[in-house]
């Protein structure tokens, strides 16, 4: 496959297109003190980041009972919510990147480990209420790596796996698109080492999210 032969980009949000990963991880440190568990380490939380919240959380707490999972995603989400009260920026690049896969007639999706009420918001919040063809959150569908939000994706833009690319800098991320049959491309400065993304083979590495662009105008 030729860079120049994708028809569809799909982008994780959390450390891929926006720049939250220190929110998440502190607000995720909050909800532990706040809900009486042992707060884990940065590195811990990063390396959950992309899951959706109740399987990160019981990920993190494999002990945690259904009750409390409920009190500690309240008190999650209530922080979080409050710290993007200004919302979380973009990467350097990004805006000016899918403005340019727009104008060039890719098609535009996001796959989120964010539940939909969270991913809304933040659309909204950047006024792209409708700027993608399609987005799922992981409340609405199977949680990453599984596949079947990449599946949806692909089936409502009548796209093979082949055709589609998805961008993510989490294993997570990745894994889901090797269990749809797609490739991936690896961002370097988001949650997760570049080693262990790497072990994902993705197509490419990039430090910057600019670099995608310049990498799919190539012609082989």
């Amino acid at each position: 496959m030729r860079p120049s032969d994708y028809k569809l980009l799909i982008f994780d949000w959390d450390g891929t297109l926006a720049d939250s990963i220190g929110r998440i991880v502190e607000a995720m440190h909050v909800a532990s003190q706040r809900s009486g568990f042992e707060q884990r380490d940065d590195s811990a939380v990063k390396g959950i980041i992309g899951l959706g919240l109740p399987e990160a959380i019981r990920t993190l707490y494999p002990e945690i009972g259904d009750a409390e999972l409920i009190a500690f995603r309240e008190h999650y989400a209530e922080h979080y919510i409050a710290s993007e009260a200004v919302p979380s920026p973009l990467f350097e690049g990004v805006v000016e990147s899918l403005e340019a896969f727009r104008a060039e007639g890719y098609h535009l999706a996001v796959a989120t480990g964010k539940a939909r009420r969270g991913l809304d918001r933040v659309l909204k919040s950047h006024g792209w209420e409708n700027y993608f063809d399609i987005t799922r959150a992981a409340d609405e569908t199977a949680s990453k790596p599984h596949p079947l939000m990449l599946e949806q994706i692909l089936a409502h833009c009548e796209v093979r796996p082949e055709q589609a690319l998805m961008v993510g800098d989490s294993s997570f991320d990745l894994q889901m698109a090797r269990n749809a049959g797609m490739d991936s491309v690896a961002v370097s400065y988001g949650a997760q080492m570049i080693d262990a993304l790497k072990l994902y083979e993705p197509r490419l590495v990039i430090d910057r999210f600019s670099e995608l662009h310049a990498w799919l105008s190539q012609q082989a």
